[in-house]
């Protein structure tokens, strides 16, 4: 199984990926849901970390370390770089509130240096990833790519996804594990999902961008 299908697999069993009707923060009615906040146990965790590494080597990206946007991303960018065994790769992450005693400041983990992955769950309005990248840039650092699960692959506001928006405006790629293309293809591969499809098809051509 590759990458991208053990993850979609992972993430409906552990019902992180759901199919139904769900109204999302834009207003639109989505077919389909996604929280990696039901990442809940050590095994799903280093499943979904194995996942990020996979797409993240598969990249070519060039890297020095990684860095979690508290705080779904803290977990996500330990994971990573668990998962990246053969290589010894420095992470760091934030706090929302910055210490006033022992060490101090917001960053947590290794200190910001050359070239930062922003490892995250997802990019909704991708104002997480643009404060992360301020954040870098503020430590002398450079974001050099955003990782993330999932690519809804969906319009914003414009005519681009919020993805393709944060890549446009950082100048840096967006890597996803998987987007709604892999999610269409997969669900086609299983016939207990094969009556989601003509909603997922249809809210693709709705809102769906190439």
């Amino acid at each position: 199984m590759d990458a991208r299908n053990e993850f979609l697999t992972l993430a409906l069993a552990k019902n992180v990926l759901r199919f139904g009707q769900f109204t999302l923060k834009s207003g639109r009615l989505s077919p389909y849901f996604f929280n990696a906040g039901g990442i809940d146990s050590g095994a799903a965790l280093a499943a979904l970390g194995r996942g990020y590494a996979a797409a993240l080597t598969a990249s070519g990206v060039d890297y020095d370390m990684l860095f979690g946007p508290a705080y779904k991303g803290i977990a996500l960018a330990a994971a990573t770089a668990i998962a990246l065994g053969d290589r010894d790769v420095p992470f760091a992450y934030n706090r929302k509130e910055a210490k006033d005693h022992g060490e101090g400041g917001t960053i947590v983990g290794a200190p910001l240096r050359g070239r930062v992955v922003i490892v995250d769950d997802v990019i909704s309005a991708g104002t997480s990833v643009r404060e992360s990248a301020a954040l870098i840039r503020a430590h002398g650092a450079t974001p050099c790519a955003v990782l993330i699960a999932l690519d809804r692959q969906e319009r914003g506001e414009g005519a681009r996804s919020a993805a393709q928006e944060v890549s446009d405006t950082l100048g840096i790629p967006v890597i996803a594990l998987a987007d709604l293309s892999h999610l269409l293809a997969f669900a086609a591969g299983h016939p207990e999902l094969a009556a989601y499809l003509p909603a997922l098809r249809a809210y693709r051509a709705t809102y769906g961008v190439d």
